[in-house]
């Protein structure tokens, strides 16, 4: 199957475009899903598809809702004034958070008909980092907190690194990497669904003579469509793995070197050690985002996580 029909074929059976197909295959080349043991081919019918699921407008809204919650007690509580973000982006970050915590609660009732309670409560951000499934459900049993802490990352589509900063890795069990096919736009689309520019904002425009109709036509016809969201489950990783120290790989061009794969913890001086390492005379980056903001962590390339079926059922479906 070419790389071509590929695109094709995420395009159709996702319901996006084919340039977000072609980004999603894309990063999946360069996040290391794609490799020596996983064609192409099998990527897409083994790994992807399987582990799609779709977010319809009522659960947009839901997270969309539960994040607004505790968007004014995050903000103040868990964010310096060096990170401080506009409310605006914060909320869609956090939306987009939750969407992600979501689409992992679709994917246990899918595929094993576990129903799952996120637990949205307000609070500070802290309370929360250990386990982001508060409650299960199994079949044939009683609803009972989940016997294992479950950690959810989540990214866009460009995302290919499970970053795990600070001491986090070690509060759960398990961390899951997702990724939602949400733009910076997904907020604006879901106002423009629910009304609100067409029957606020536009109208209250046309009102102060600031907008002709022609105009506030034009603008509602430019701003995003809202459509139900897919979501990709990566990937996982179990605190229980045996992992080494500069456990990474990477290519390096006329000076500089990429690091474009890495399975485990990292220290602040480790692309020191690397540079002494590989003899690089330039700088050390990282695929697709340079550098991270934080000095001590955890880090996964996408194509370094446990992913089947089977993974699933043996590390985290029997334990949760």
């Amino acid at each position: 199957m070419s790389n071509e029909k590929i695109i094709k074929d995420i395009s159709q059976k996702i319901a996006v475009e084919e340039n977000e197909a072609e980004l999603i295959f894309e990063k999946a080349e360069s996040g290391g899903e794609i490799n020596a043991e996983t064609s192409p081919e099998k990527w897409l019918t083994e790994r992807f598809l399987p582990n799609v699921v779709e977010i319809n407008e009522e659960g947009y809204a839901r997270m969309c809702i539960d994040a607004l919650k505790i968007l004014g007690s995050t903000a103040a509580s868990d964010y310096g004034s060096s990170r401080q973000r506009d409310l605006g982006q914060l909320w869609a970050d956090m939306t987009r958070g939750y969407l992600g915590e979501l689409a992992f609660s679709l994917f246990l009732e899918k595929n094993w008909g576990i129903k799952a309670e996120l637990g949205h409560e307000k609070g500070k951000l802290s309370e929360y980092l250990s386990t982001d499934i508060h409650y299960v459900k199994k079949p044939g049993e009683e609803r009972r907190v989940p016997k294992i802490k479950v950690g959810i990352k989540t990214t866009k589509w460009n995302g290919i690194w499970m970053d795990i900063p600070g001491d986090q890795f070690n509060h759960s069990d398990v961390h899951i990497f997702i990724k939602v096919g949400t733009g910076r736009d997904h907020l604006f689309a879901y106002f423009k669904k629910i009304s609100v520019f067409k029957d606020k904002v536009l109208k209250t425009g046309e009102a102060l003579g600031a907008l002709s109709e022609k105009e506030s036509s034009y603008l509602y016809d430019q701003l995003p469509t809202f459509k139900n969201i897919p979501a990709y489950i990566c990937g996982f990783i179990s605190k229980s793995n045996d992992f080494k120290k500069l456990s990474y790989k990477g290519k390096i061009g006329r000076i500089n070197y990429k690091i474009n794969e890495w399975d485990g913890p990292i220290d602040a001086g480790d692309l020191d050690k690397i540079k002494i390492h590989e003899k690089i005379p330039g700088k050390i980056t990282f695929e697709g985002i340079g550098e991270f903001a934080h000095g001590k962590g955890y880090l996964f390339n996408a194509g370094s996580l446990l992913w089947s079926k089977k993974d699933w059922e043996k590390h985290v479906i029997k334990k949760l």
